[in-house]
């Protein structure tokens, strides 16, 4: 595998075959690690795919107000029960803005090293889902897709101004639980309602499942992956 540019998120690397053309940059959730989503690569169905690099980043440990400031694996804080779907929210828009630079630096690496950004599929669980949708329709090329996974669309009010127009057509697989005791089910319809009055080409889904991943949406995913990487 290459070597990481420096000042890099330390990341977990499986390449599906040598020589990968395509990639796949993977957010977890909050107090996770790139660990979660390594342990269902060998889960998902590629055949068809090209050689796929995933790329598994680890989180910064910071304090996290909603849990004490406890410190912990987390793209950004969370101040407050922010995510039922009314709440008025106090969002961490630095630390946002912060993780989006960080994933864009995950980005440059992977086509410093031959990946071409739009054979690029950023995706993301909970809060990673959160950073895939902003980082990625924001970032100024043309990536293959966002998988939004279990999570909302955070800073909703500045998209309109920040959109990237290279992504404004990209697919997004956006997917819930219909049982979702974390990020409420009103909150991920609100942020699909969102996307879709702002024009962008969201495949929606819902599974039986609390926060947490359905078998059926493995089969899902491998199917958009296939769909967006050829």
């Amino acid at each position: 595998m290459p070597s990481p540019m420096p000042n890099l998120l330390s990341c977990i690397q499986i390449e599906s075959a040598p020589n990968p053309t395509a990639a796949v940059i993977w957010m977890h959730g909050l107090g996770a690690s790139g660990d979660d989503f390594a342990g269902l690569y060998p889960e998902l169905d590629l055949d068809g795919c090209p050689s796929i690099r995933f790329v598994f980043p680890h989180a910064p440990q910071i304090p996290v107000t909603i849990n004490g400031g406890y410190v912990m694996p987390a793209w950004y804080d969370i101040l407050g029960t922010e995510l039922g779907a009314g709440a008025i929210r106090q969002e961490d828009a630095a630390g946002i803005y912060k993780s989006q630079a960080d994933i864009e630096a995950l980005i440059a690496n992977e086509v410093a090293h031959g990946i071409k950004p739009e054979n690029i599929v950023l995706a993301g669980f909970s809060q990673g889902c959160a950073m895939a949708l902003h980082t990625g329709l924001r970032h100024k090329a043309r990536l293959a897709g966002i998988m939004a996974l279990s999570g909302y669309l955070p800073l909703a009010d500045t998209l309109g101004a920040e959109a990237s127009e290279a992504n404004k057509s990209t697919p997004i697989f956006m997917a819930h639980g219909t049982q979702d005791p974390v990020v409420v089910l009103d909150r991920a319809l609100a942020s699909n309602a969102k996307l879709n009055e702002l024009g962008y080409n969201v495949e929606w889904h819902t599974y039986p499942m609390p926060h947490s991943v359905h078998p059926r949406e493995v089969v899902d995913i491998s199917a958009f992956l296939k769909r967006v990487l050829k």
